[in-house]
């Protein structure tokens, strides 16, 4: 299985990981290009390959309007102190906005906003106003925008089947920032790291950042040590502060054996909803990241039909797919199942046939072997050549 593991022994930021994932590419200028073109005014990226306490590795830049700010993503609450006075401030209404026009896949476009909704979460409750007040200074908005988005571009790119990662080291002490001097980790990292194994260290400073922090959640299947695994590529992300220890992310891919992955199933039975409302909730709970959402017809108490809705998601989203369960449905209660799951590993690949460019997927493991066309691809020859979609498939 294709797996990719972090390492995150000296924290993580969302320069270190775009610069650490670049490094496992065969070819860093594809990327560097897109990003460079994704639409995003004023912001130039570039990747330095440097040497840093004797170690070769990667260190990212981006630049908004020629200045180099940090990776963070500076942010308050409507009303707070901080000391952007002069700057415009995004809303996340503008930020969704901002990162809705960017060109790049509907795949990654789904997991940048997925990504900074996490972030307006946690600043939300650090700050306990509703996310709708949370705002982004201008500037390190762009910045914090390139990083989240180069990160989710990379993770399209390499395609990992599982994505792994150790327990986060937080450093310690106080960090500066435009609430004031605040404990290390910060208010919103500590939200987003609950349940996520980390640890202190003797390093004092700020090695784990909310952007940082809200990809790991958002990315990593499970947090631990690296299981055994046949290393094809290593990639070193440094960051741009100065330690005793080396700074960087670590990151692996290689092979790691054919394992059961650990599934939520999240299920709720209702009797009060229309089959559109059903619909809604499904598409939410899909645009979120949940690996599949389907309702099987049953038959409640007195005889009312009704249907279960079960909602299958990683156990690093059960937050985020329980809110919206609750939100978009008329449940009182949510029942959970934990589950070994079995995957084959797969890949997609396009394909140029006499018709027209044909999207195929492929899947492997157990002994077996299959591939797939996909159905928008076929249907939209069927119909432009007069056939019929078995028609269509044949002839590719």
């Amino acid at each position: 299985m294709k797996t990719l593991y972090l390492e995150c022994s000296m924290g993580a930021a969302g320069d270190m990981l775009t610069a650490a994932l670049l490094e496992l590419l065969p070819d860093p200028e594809p990327f560097l290009t897109q990003m460079n073109h994704l639409g995003l005014a004023d912001v130039t990226v570039r990747a330095e390959r440097t040497a840093v306490q004797g170690i070769c590795g990667t260190k990212m830049h981006v630049l908004v309007h020629g200045a180099e700010e940090s990776d963070e993503v500076h942010s308050h609450h409507h009303g707070g102190e901080h000391h952007h006075h002069a700057h415009h401030h995004a809303s996340m209404d503008e930020i969704t906005s901002l990162i809705s026009s960017l060109q790049v896949s509907e795949r990654v476009r789904r997991d940048a906003l997925s990504v900074y909704q996490l972030i307006a979460e946690a600043e939300s409750q650090a700050h306990g106003c509703p996310v709708a007040e949370i705002h982004f200074h201008e500037v390190g908005t762009k910045d914090a925008i390139a990083d989240v988005v180069g990160v989710c571009l990379l993770m399209e790119m390499l395609a990992p089947e599982k994505i792994l990662a150790s327990p986060v080291h937080t450093g310690s002490g106080h960090v500066h920032c435009a609430h004031g001097i605040l404990p290390v980790p910060a208010p919103a990292t500590a939200w987003l790291l609950r349940g996520i194994p980390m640890y202190s260290g003797e390093i004092e400073g700020e090695l784990c950042t909310p952007t940082g922090a809200a990809l790991l959640r958002y990315f990593a299947d499970s947090f631990g040590a690296m299981p055994p695994m046949k290393t094809e590529k290593t990639g070193y992300g440094f960051g741009h502060k100065v330690f005793p220890r080396l700074n960087c992310v670590r990151a692996f891919l290689g092979e790691t054996a054919e394992q059961p992955e650990e599934i939520l199933e999240l299920i709720c039975n209702l009797d009060d909803m229309t089959g559109e409302a059903l619909g809604f909730a499904q598409e939410e709970l899909l645009a979120a990241g949940a690996a599949d959402v389907y309702t099987v017809p049953i038959m409640m108490k007195k005889g009312r039909p009704a249907f279960q809705m079960v909602c299958l998601c990683r156990p690093m989203q059960r937050d985020t797919m329980l809110k919206l369960i609750f939100r978009h449905t008329t449940t009182l209660g949510v029942r959970e199942h934990r589950c070994p799951r079995y995957v084959m590993q797969r890949e997609s690949e396009s394909l140029e046939t006499k018709l027209g460019t044909v999207r195929v997927k492929h899947a492997e493991g157990f002994g077996v072997q299959r591939s797939k066309a996909e159905y928008a691809d076929l249907a939209a020859i069927a119909r432009s050549n007069d056939l019929t979609l078995r028609e269509a498939e044949m002839l590719i």
